[in-house]
């Protein structure tokens, strides 16, 4: 049995802890409720939409010929008697370059000389008989079929005097062709034949090609959409286009920009069925000789203008499903979200075709972390279109 006092003095206790433990509880509470810590704004970088005129270039992929590229092709036949130049130099226009062997046609000369000096003897005695018959046949001393008869054979011996002055000719000139000499002057290349070797006339037997190089010819295709874009743009009244057919860049297979601009010189007469291209050439010039025949490079010509083009950072542009957009600071620096629409690429800028006006700023990097509505510390950047982008603050 427990006394009743001390019941009492354990009841006591129960209730001296009933109402003290919410209490401590309560002060504790109260204690942890700190007030939350103020929200530091992201910095974050932005940039001014440049309005400016751009030029959009394209690339093309070309061959490079001289402005003259002259086959050698035998124009007779025969072996190969000599060879009268140093290949891969200059030549001059007549210089002799090869020779086949003459004799063959040596001797047609020969007999065709004979022919007519015998041709010639012919009608020396058939305009004598005529000139001796005609007094007789005006006396009726000689029948008129005999003055027809000498008439005729006077007229036939002109005839063969003819036919052997122009035979006679002829074999000269195939005697010439045994003479090859060049046509042009220009850098000539390596010869296909040696001597000794026997040539045959006909397009497909080649000695040598020479090319003239004081000017480049470059020919490259372009598809026909492009073409009748840029004959559109090219022919308006008031083309952006103007002028710029003359200043057109060669890239060389190096990477190395030509120090010479080029023109444009023509467009072939059709759309090439198989391909759907159009070939087209232009000229540069070349004083150097330092571009040469059969190069591979690239041409870069102006194919669009944009007047008063507004441009951008690609980086400032995200793209989901198809919907392109940037974030752009908005009053009290708040982060607004815009759908834009952008159109070629310039350097390392976008041209905005709508959403943005020329006023705004971009911003830049980090747009993962940006919700429309909150507030940034702003970091104006100096920027142009460029390979890129300036770190100085302003």
């Amino acid at each position: 049995m427990i006394p009743t006092d001390l019941k009492t003095l354990l009841m006591l206790k129960k209730l001296f802890l009933l109402l003290v433990f919410p209490v401590s509880l309560l002060f504790v509470s109260c204690e942890g409720k700190k007030a939350a810590p103020t929200a530091i704004p992201l910095e974050m970088s932005v940039v001014q939409v440049v309005q400016q005129d751009v030029s959009i270039e394209s690339e093309y992929t070309g061959q490079t010929f001289g402005e003259s590229d002259i086959q050698l092709n035998p124009r007779v036949n025969g072996l190969v008697q000599s060879i009268n130049f140093k290949e891969g130099t200059l030549v001059k226009k007549g210089q002799l370059l090869y020779t086949i062997d003459p004799t063959p046609y040596l001797n047609k000369v020969d007999q065709a000389a004979g022919a007519l000096a015998e041709a010639n003897t012919s009608l020396v005695k058939t305009k004598a008989d005529l000139d001796m018959i005609e007094p007789l046949a005006k006396i009726n001393a000689v029948s008129q079929r005999e003055l027809v008869s000498t008439r005729a054979q006077y007229d036939a011996a002109q005839g063969r005097l003819q036919s052997s002055e122009a035979a006679l000719r002829n074999a000269k000139i195939e005697l010439g062709y045994c003479s090859i000499t060049a046509p042009i002057e220009g850098l000539i290349g390596i010869s296909k034949v040696r001597v000794g070797a026997y040539v045959s006339q006909g397009p497909f037997s080649t000695l040598n090609t020479i090319s003239q190089l004081s000017e480049v010819r470059v020919r490259f295709t372009i598809s026909e959409q492009e073409f009748l874009r840029l004959h559109r743009e090219a022919t308006s009244e008031n083309s952006s286009l103007k002028g710029t057919s003359e200043n057109i860049t060669l890239i060389l297979s190096d990477g190395e920009v030509y120090p010479y601009k080029g023109k444009f010189s023509f467009a072939d007469r059709q759309i090439d069925p198989a391909t759907g291209a159009m070939t087209l050439e232009v000229m540069f010039p070349n004083p150097e000789k330092y571009l040469r025949p059969g190069q591979y490079v690239k041409v870069r010509m102006v194919t669009q203008l944009y007047k008063s083009a507004l441009l951008i950072p690609q980086r400032a542009v995200s793209e989901i499903q198809g919907i392109y957009q940037v974030y752009t600071l908005a009053e009290n620096n708040a982060v607004a979200l815009k759908i834009v629409k952008p159109g070629k690429t310039f350097a390392d800028a976008y041209i905005i075709e709508d959403g943005l006006s020329v006023n705004e700023k971009v911003i830049v990097g980090g747009t993962q972390f940006l919700r429309p509505k909150m507030t940034v510390n702003p970091k104006e950047l100096s920027w142009q279109p460029g390979p890129g982008m300036a770190n100085s603050s302003k």
